[in-house]
């Protein structure tokens, strides 16, 4: 049996769609805790397109009690749900760390979505503007607790959300 091919590891994102993003997730910190998303959208040969966003605490509102992002197996029923009824699939996760945006072993350990092809970003400092691109974590799941960093220096030709100078 052949394995499906996974689209190029490029994540579209409309520029307003990605600034009421940073400025929800940042909002629902309340700079206390960290917060997330499923970015929702279709695959194509160029790639991931966002359409849609689920914040974590829409399908299960225990997703921060611990002040880190934990979603409980009941709330992934709902997001399929969602995918299902808008013809949408998940096309990546977004969360934000209280400072640098590093992998976490937990990060690693546990991928929201643990299908090889997968994209996570993190965002730092409780996605506080202005956001700058270059120091979004970035990382494409390879299956078997394996991360690719998409991130640092070349993340442009990865992450497209129009001008990616500070973007707040």
């Amino acid at each position: 049996m052949e394995a499906a091919v996974q689209p190029d590891p490029v994540l579209n994102i409309p520029p307003q769609l990605w600034r009421e993003l940073l400025d929800e997730l940042h909002r629902r910190t309340g700079e206390r805790h960290e917060s997330g998303a499923f970015l929702l959208g279709r695959s194509d040969q160029h790639g991931r397109h966002t359409e849609k966003i689920v914040y974590y605490d829409d399908l299960d509102p225990a997703a921060y009690r611990t002040g880190v992002v934990i979603m409980h197996a009941h709330s992934f029923g709902p997001l399929w749900e969602i995918c299902r009824g808008s013809g949408l699939s998940v096309v990546a996760d977004i969360h934000v760390h209280p400072k640098r945006a590093f992998q976490s072993l937990a990060d690693r350990n546990n991928p929201m979505i643990a299908t090889a092809g997968h994209l996570a970003l993190i965002v730092p400092w409780f996605a506080r503007p202005p956001v700058e691109v270059k120091e979004l974590g970035f990382f494409e799941y390879r299956g078997r607790h394996r991360w690719q960093n998409l991130g640092g220096p070349g993340i442009e030709r990865f992450l497209r959300i129009g001008n990616t100078e500070a973007l707040s």
